[in-house]
Parts: structure tokens; C-alpha cells; sequence
């Protein structure tokens, strides 16, 4: 299991990530005004995201799927 969370993203990657995750919250904040379900479904990805950038690993690349970043 430890192998499994190893890095495997670079810089790139990381920020990439870490942008999306931002961006995820902000939606997550539009989104509780309207549907808290989709708010929530939001927030639990960005921080899936968060993880992921802070960690510098990708749960498709740990999978063995192939990604450009």
C-alpha cells in the first residue's frame, strides 16, 4: 500500500491540480446556494484534488492510466 502512494506527478501536474482543486471549492460555494447535495458532492472531490496536489500523486496514474500531466 505504501508503494501505491508514492509520488508520480511532477510540478505540472501538482499545479494543475492544485488550480482545479480551487476551483472546485469556488463552484462548491455557488453551488450550496441552490443544491447542498451538489455542494457537498463538490467539496469532497476538491479536496480528492487537494490531496492529489499536495501529495503529488494521481489516483489514475496509481491505477495504471496514462495522463499527459
Amino acid at each position: 500500500m505504501k508503494t501505491f502512494f508514492t509520488p508520480n506527478i511532477g510540478n505540472g501536474g501538482r499545479l494543475l491540480r492544485g488550480l482545479a482543486a480551487v476551483g472546485l471549492f469556488v463552484g462548491a460555494g455557488f453551488a450550496f446556494q441552490t443544491a447542498t447535495w451538489l455542494g457537498i458532492v463538490l467539496v469532497v472531490s476538491g479536496g480528492l484534488v487537494l490531496f492529489e496536489a499536495l501529495r503529488g500523486w494521481c489516483v489514475m496514474r496509481a491505477c495504471g492510466i496514462k495522463t499527459r500531466l
